[in-house]
């Protein structure tokens, strides 16, 4: 056997090409996964909670006591904790205008009440004045709603002239908030009115 000395340089470069050859392999894809103790320690947490029903009543909860701080912030006056709803700068300026004035719809359930019961006493004791009796009732009606119609195309001057057409497009439901207040009793009015008296106009 004849010993060929540029075998050996061969060889070598071959050992010192082949680890070149070899690409290096640093993707994610290949990675292992995880294990469920390594994704906790790394503060994963999973998309689906393991106690639904516990996480539920949670939520309701938390709920329930935001609903009862709103209720409560309506009944004491105070604003910054009331809903983004009422604390809105134009529905403000409506109650403060409809606690001003005198409404002759916020006595509507007060007077039917009393209607009630005249008419079982003037039936049953004078048949002949049910029909006076039904006329005073719808005029009643009548005239308390010409009244908040009347009130609210003031309303709706002073609201367009302070905060433009965006306080009374349909979108706000500005025109049925007046009126559902202007129908409601003062002390029962939710949030309540900022003053004891009426007659103080909002500016």
């Amino acid at each position: 056997m004849t010993w060929n000395p540029f075998k050996r340089s061969e060889d070598k470069e071959k050992t010192e090409q082949a680890p070149a050859q070899q690409p290096e392999n640093n993707g994610k894809k290949n990675r292992p996964t995880p294990k469920m103790k390594d994704a906790q320690a790394a503060k994963i947490r999973p998309l689906v909670p393991k106690d639904r029903k516990a996480s539920n009543r949670a939520a309701r909860q938390k709920m329930r006591a935001k609903q009862d701080a709103e209720y409560d912030a309506m009944k004491t006056g105070d604003l910054n904790h009331m809903p983004k709803s009422e604390r809105i700068d134009y529905r403000i300026y409506i109650r403060d205008y409809v606690d001003a004035r005198w409404n002759l719809a916020e006595f509507m359930m007060p007077f039917v009440i009393i209607m009630l019961f005249a008419s079982i006493f003037v039936t049953s004791m004078y048949p002949q004045l049910t029909l006076w009796l039904m006329i005073i009732m719808y005029a009643y009606f009548i005239v308390a709603i010409i009244d908040i119609a009347v009130m609210w195309r003031g309303l709706k001057k002073k609201l367009i002239a302070k905060y433009g057409e965006k306080s009374v497009a349909k979108g706000t439901r500005s025109g049925s908030y007046a009126w559902s207040r202007a129908m409601q009793m003062r002390r029962w009015r939710l949030p309540r009115p900022r003053t004891q008296k009426r007659g103080q106009w909002p500016e």
